[in-house]
Order: structure tokens, then C-alpha cells, then sequence
């Protein structure tokens, strides 16, 4: 399964927590591999509560990344951004619920927008105990 996610900014981070957990079947445990089909955008696990949080990652990526790069297409900060945050998480669920901490929200991570992104996600379902 697949969904978009619509960026604004150039950087930013996208709450898609809710999206995942409509993914989820409804019933059952297991984890879900959530991957993004980009080279210069990511997704990460971090603190939804406060919003600084994420403008705090921001920032720093953004420092992170300065110098001189040879990629042409001049979004070579973007493409060293997206590795340093991954292209992919697993997350826990059972009975339709993420086992994420209690402040954990998933991010996709923008880093060359704004665009029209695809997260693709699949569901691996765990054994249970009688089968």
C-alpha cells in the first residue's frame, strides 16, 4: 500500500501517523515497514508533542549539510540529509495500534521541497502463539 504526502517547504517535517494507522489490518500484531520512494526526503520517529522539536532537527540538518557539493542539480545538502535520517522505520503494532512511546509521532522528512512524495508501507504479521 501506498499514499502521498503533499509537501509545502523546502524542509519540513509531515506528521503521518495517522495515515499509518489506517494502513493497519484489524486484528492481529505485527510491524509495519513504512519506506520512502525518494533520494532527497526520509522518515523518522521523534517527538510529536512540541513542534521545536522538530525545528530544532531542522535546523541542525540544515547546518549539517552545508559545503560545497559536485551533484548539478544543487540539492546535494537534500540527498545527504535523507541518509543521515534513513529511508525507512519498523514499527510494532497489535489490534490496530502502533506500539510507539507515548511523545512518538512518524515524520516524513522533507528536504527538496516543495513536492508530491510516496511513502510505501507494508504490513508484516506476526505468529501467534497457536499458529
Amino acid at each position: 500500500m501506498q499514499f502521498q504526502v503533499e509537501t509545502n517547504k523546502k524542509m519540513e517535517l509531515v506528521d503521518i501517523t495517522e495515515q499509518l494507522k489506517r494502513i493497519l489490518p484489524p486484528k492481529g500484531e505485527g510491524a509495519l515497514m513504512v519506506f520512502v520512494l525518494h533520494t532527497t526526503a526520509g522518515v523518522t520517529i521523534n517527538e510529536g508533542a512540541d513542534p521545536d522539536v522538530q525545528e530544532d532537527i531542522l535546523q541542525h540538518l540544515e547546518r549539517l549539510a552545508r559545503g560545497k557539493y559536485l551533484h548539478r542539480e544543487g540539492n546535494g545538502p537534500a540527498h545527504l540529509q535523507a541518509s543521515l535520517i534513513g529511508s525507512s522505520v519498523l514499527i510494532p503494532f497489535k489490534e490496530k495500534h502502533l506500539d510507539l512511546g507515548t511523545w512518538q509521532r512518524v515524520f516524513f522528512c522533507e528536504f527538496d521541497g516543495p513536492r508530491t512524495r510516496t511513502v510505501q508501507c507494508q504490513v508484516l504479521s506476526g505468529l501467534t502463539r497457536d499458529g
